[in-house]
């Protein structure tokens, strides 16, 4: 099942972002995922659906934000290996 999402936006949105409202949508897809997976909010697999890309490309997009595709800190990794 598929839910369509409609808002407005002034039509110089697309041009100011050199953008079709296609392109724009597709990123903005994009970006919502990648937030969302770097608060901790989804998992990479669930953030690839939300972006409408593979997981190979989701990852792309992770180094495009500049954010590291391993949500886990210096610490856990620490307590991690400690308790192992």
């Amino acid at each position: 099942m598929s839910v369509t999402v409609q808002f407005d936006l002034p039509e110089d949105v697309f041009s100011a972002l050199r953008s079709t409202p296609e392109a724009f949508v597709s990123e903005l897809r994009i970006a919502a995922a990648v937030k969302w997976y770097e608060a901790g909010r989804v998992s990479q697999g669930k953030a690839a659906e939300i972006a409408g890309v593979s997981r190979q490309s989701f990852h792309d997009a992770l180094s495009r934000y500049g954010v590291s595709a391993f949500q886990i800190t210096p610490d856990e990794i620490r307590a991690e290996l400690r308790s192992a």
